[in-house]
């Protein structure tokens, strides 16, 4: 193991930080309070090449793995957490063109999107549909070589300044996940519509808003995924991405922390600094050691998809860590900060706001716990043997001095397994040795356990005879 980031991927967190002190930071306020989209300073980030890493060289790209692209994301929402998803974005809506597209789609859309400025949005959601992606209904009619889209996408990132559009849609609503297709829709397409920008909480300088389709006619060329592959390609897009969500909440809560010790080394109260005071050493301490392993959960996760290895479980854990300690630390700094954490003089209010949304986009915490919980009951390995399986020997004792009912076990000269071996009662996990047998209950050593009478129970928790099973 090498936790230790290369030498060029330093070099880029440290062009990402400059970046995002230099052109985030100053505006993030601005662009927060205006609700408004920052275009120009997205521009730049097209232009400094902090757009489109993940697009292969042979596109024109970068070509940059999920691990580059989270050390750049951590350090932009560092200084914006809404402007960093603007910027992050692109990856979102590019990665099923660079998973999914066949070759022809790819020269074209991703050359496209690294020689001249251009946007491309990601849609699975809907008005009644979010976690549950087998659910859209929003609807592909096959015609001829074509596909006719009718519906509304809702929650879509980018989507009122993007020229591009992932979308999902679905042959037969009935068929969920095997109904799914997804498709490359060009925003000036007839029928396309963008609702308004949707007001929201947090990471108000993200555009979100409604695709409208209405009768949008997709060539066959503009087929990402044919009916029952959909699905597969959305997973396959959220488990390459999911990870950048557990950066983007790093890098919230990064600065709330860097924030709070700058406050409290000056904030003064009794007489001195109140980072003197043991409860907010202990507040900053909680956050310094949860947001270095939100960090590292996020570099695993991040490093077996550069791997080529299955992140599912490893994404949800990121997510789902990194999510709650953004939201954690933020709360934390506010309650730092007292009263001034509760005003908009202080950035420490707009990164509260800004980390609820971790919890809820691409997959609420509820749905990664789900996810880590199946696997955890169902495919996790043990280590150890089954809790009613597990192994008890027989050790000898040669001291002096034992018990008379210790001397009389030892006057037993067949083994467990002899006398029909050890039982383990299922309730409090309390063995019944025929070696030692239960002189509590008035069971003599070397009697079987089918030689017990029925009504005996266990000399630990009470429970009868046949809730006891062989070991």
């Amino acid at each position: 193991m090498n936790f230790e980031l290369t030498a060029k991927q330093k070099e880029l967190q440290q062009k990402a930080r400059e970046f995002a002190i230099k052109e985030v930071l100053p505006v993030a306020r601005y662009y927060d309070e205006k609700n408004d989209f920052p275009m120009e300073v997205i521009k730049k980030a097209w232009e400094e090449k902090l757009l489109n890493l993940a697009i292969p060289q042979e596109y024109g790209g970068l070509g940059y793995g999920l691990m580059e692209s989270i050390v750049v994301v951590e350090e932009i929402a560092a200084a914006c957490p809404g402007i960093a998803t603007s910027i992050f974005d692109n990856n979102l809506g590019a990665e099923p063109v660079i998973i999914g597209g066949n070759k022809e789609q790819k020269q074209r859309i991703l050359t496209e999107l690294v020689n001249e400025f251009t946007l491309i949005a990601f849609a699975t959601s809907e008005p009644g549909m979010g976690s549950d992606v087998a659910g859209m209904q929003c609807l592909a009619e096959k015609e001829g070589d074509e596909y006719i889209l009718n519906g509304t996408k809702y929650w879509i990132t980018n989507a009122g300044y993007a020229d591009y559009i992932s979308v999902f849609a679905t042959v037969d609503p009935e068929k969920r996940h095997k109904g799914i297709a997804a498709f490359i829709v060009p925003t000036d397409s007839e029928g396309v519509k963008t609702g308004a920008h949707i007001p929201k909480l947090g990471q108000r300088a993200s555009n979100t808003c409604s695709v409208i389709l209405k009768d949008v006619r997709v060539p066959k060329e503009n087929v990402l995924a044919k009916p029952g592959f959909g699905f597969v390609l959305a997973m396959q897009t959220f488990a390459a991405t999911r990870p950048a969500i557990g950066a983007f909440a790093v890098g919230c809560a990064r600065s709330a922390m860097e924030y709070s010790i700058d406050y409290a080394n000056e904030r003064e109260a009794f007489g001195r600094p109140i980072v003197n005071y043991q409860a907010i050493q202990q507040k900053i301490a909680d956050m310094y050691k949860n947001i270095q392993a939100a960090r590292l959960l996020t570099y695993k996760a991040a490093w077996e998809a550069d791997q080529g290895i299955d992140n599912n479980i490893s994404s949800a854990c990121a997510k789902a860590f990194a999510s709650d300690v953004a939201m954690n630390v933020t709360t934390e700094a506010i309650q730092i900060f007292g009263g001034y954490g509760y005003i908009r003089t202080y950035p420490v209010e707009k990164l509260f706001r800004d980390a609820k949304l971790f919890q809820i986009y691409e997959g609420t915490s509820e749905i990664q716990r789900i996810v880590i919980s199946r696997f955890a009951t169902k495919q996790y390995e043990h280590g150890m043997p089954n809790l009613y399986d597990l192994p008890s020997a027989d050790i000898s004792e040669e001291q002096e001095g034992i018990d008379a009912q210790k001397e009389s076990q030892k006057k037993v000269k067949k083994t467990s397994a002899e006398l029909g071996g050890k039982y383990r009662c299922t309730v409090c996990g309390y063995v019944y040795d025929p070696v030692k047998g239960d002189p509590d209950g008035g069971i003599d050593p070397g009697t079987r356990f089918s030689d017990i009478p029925d009504g005996w129970v266990c000399p630990v928790c009470g429970a009868a005879k046949d809730q006891f099973q062989k070991i």
